[in-house]
């Protein structure tokens, strides 16, 4: 059995000052944050992510922060993440190959008549997951490597940065690895209300902005998490 920590990414209102759309069926957008260092390689702008939602003028030449890194998603090569921060590092560091990495993200509510289990304005919602292929690495290991093998996370948004700053570093399986097509919620009717999966399942309290902290499940809550539809969270 796996355990798992879910981990907060991706557009919001802090930055680059907005957040992706969920829209009334549950499909969403995600959107990644602005790159905020120097680069030693190029990397996509919003501009080349040529997303179908509109993104302002002022950001749209801004290069982007590519991490989470997702197959499907354009100019992405491989499913890898790196964090500097240890708020995060820390917890994805205690994982092992087999355990699950969740992403969620803060989404915005689209007009139109939303599934009952959207929030109301703006939520949190699981938006992908990888299943890692191997332990995670810590930024000090991989200087350490060999440069043949390096190669699973050349493509890394870390390793692009004219100084690599990664804490650690995963790699998800390719065949257990994605981005959602349908978010899950992890909020209620008000998105800083938390739901059973926050309260219930995770190790976390739900009080205060707990969808800004990584959140830990054990492999009993795993499991049903990992069972759960959007619609069984519904009020």
């Amino acid at each position: 059995m796996s355990r798992a920590v879910a981990i907060n990414v991706g557009a919001n209102t802090s930055l680059p000052g907005f957040r992706g759309p969920i829209y009334p069926d549950g499909t969403f957008e995600y959107i990644p944050i602005p790159e905020r260092e120097p680069v030693c390689e190029p990397v996509p702008t919003y501009a080349d992510l040529d997303l179908p939602v509109e993104i302002p003028d002022s950001l749209l030449d801004r290069e982007v922060h590519l991490d989470p890194s997702f197959v499907e998603y354009p100019h992405c090569e491989a499913y890898t993440y790196g964090d500097e921060h240890a708020v995060k590092a820390g917890p994805l560091s205690t994982l092992s190959a087999g355990d699950v990495v969740l992403f969620y993200a803060t989404l915005s509510t689209v007009d139109g008549d939303p599934a009952p289990w959207i929030s109301s304005e703006w939520g949190a919602y699981v938006i992908g997951s990888f299943t890692l292929a191997s332990d995670p690495i810590s930024g000090e290991e991989y200087l350490s490597l060999p440069e043949g093998e390096r190669a699973p996370f050349s493509s890394n948004a870390h390793c692009r940065r004219a100084v690599f700053d990664a804490e650690v570093l995963l790699a998800g399986d390719p065949e257990r690895s994605g981005l959602w097509e349908h978010a899950l919620p992890l909020s209620g009717e008000r998105g800083r209300d938390p739901n059973r999966i926050v309260t219930g399942l995770s190790a976390d309290s739900g009080r205060g902005p707990w969808w800004r902290r990584p959140l830990r499940f054990d492999e009993a809550a795993t499991e049903e998490l990992l069972a759960l539809s959007p619609a069984d969270l519904g009020p």
